[in-house]
């Protein structure tokens, strides 16, 4: 990894609810700033209207579904190989105890806990299971109490067995991926809207929070309408990177912003939408390229 790449976990516990809800904030309006960056007749793409971008694959298409992966992993392990991260463990010193896994599941933010425990419900006697009450009570904190110093090693032993790779799976599904894509949808953006909202949500959380993936997008909503309200799509998705950039800013270790600056500020700059390949970005520096 990279200094600047080292895996990033949710917006701050005292920004966020604790426990990570699987639902997300549909309306409501907030403050923020108004965008600067509206959109030019030089795009290379054609904006969108809510129709088009409904109609248009949305990512959770298979092959749109991989290349999100591939985009979230180059910003959190320097990598497009996401899958390698399924025993990725460390504590980062951001006061969310140890990160790990392919999302960045966080002992002290509730998403850990519910793996483990979604985990224990398929294998009961997997290898994570004796530390369930251990990450019940470090739950809402940086401690280790009760998970080390056994717990990064058992990790990677469980990373090895399939059915904690799908559990893995299913918790980002669940918890991050199917929300930010449903509520994509219901705005009327395509795939790269989608993806936005994603990799928002991957970061700052769900939730109603000023800097949750909710509060973003009522900020965005105080200034730009989306597509499925009549709204110019390119216009609203760059209010919300605005409001991203914001609630990254807040936080020391979001404070580099280039996975919105040179990757989706990027993309929607050229104009495209529907996140269609070749796609060539940078983060931290790195360059990065799909072409198919």
């Amino acid at each position: 990894m990279s200094p600047m790449s080292s895996r990033f976990g949710r917006v701050g516990l005292a920004a966020v609810a604790i426990t990570v809800p699987a639902a997300l904030v549909l309306t409501g309006v907030g403050v923020g700033q108004a965008s600067d960056h509206l959109p030019s007749s030089a795009d290379a793409r054609p904006h969108h209207s809510a129709h088009q971008a409904v109609a248009a694959t949305g990512l959770d298409d298979p092959a749109k579904k991989e290349i999100a992966m591939k985009l979230v992993s180059s910003a959190e392990n320097s990598s497009l190989d996401w899958r390698a991260q399924f025993s990725y463990i460390e504590d980062i010193g951001d006061g969310r105890g140890y990160t790990a896994g392919i999302i960045g599941f966080c002992s002290g933010t509730g998403d850990m806990l519910e793996l483990v425990e979604y985990y224990t419900r398929q294998r009961p006697d997997n290898v994570l299971a004796k530390y369930l009450p251990a990450l019940r009570e470090v739950n809402g904190g940086d401690s280790h109490d009760g998970l080390d110093p056994g717990f990064t090693e058992d990790w990677r032993k469980a990373a090895a067995d399939q059915a904690f790779q799908d559990a893995q799976e299913h918790e980002r599904d669940r918890v991050y991926f199917n929300p930010s894509v449903e509520q994509g949808k219901a705005d009327g953006l395509g795939a790269l809207g989608q993806f936005i909202y994603y990799d928002a949500i991957v970061m700052h959380g769900p939730g109603n929070s000023r800097y949750s993936f909710g509060g973003i997008r009522k900020t965005a909503l105080s200034q730009a309408k989306p597509p499925a309200q009549g709204g110019d799509e390119a216009t609203y998705l760059h209010a919300f990177l605005d409001a991203r950039k914001e609630a990254m800013k807040s936080e020391e270790a979001h404070s580099d912003t280039s996975r919105v600056d040179t990757e989706q500020r990027k993309f929607l700059n050229e104009g495209n939408l529907d996140l269609t390949p070749p796609l060539r970005w940078e983060v931290y520096g790195d360059p990065y390229e799909i072409n198919s």
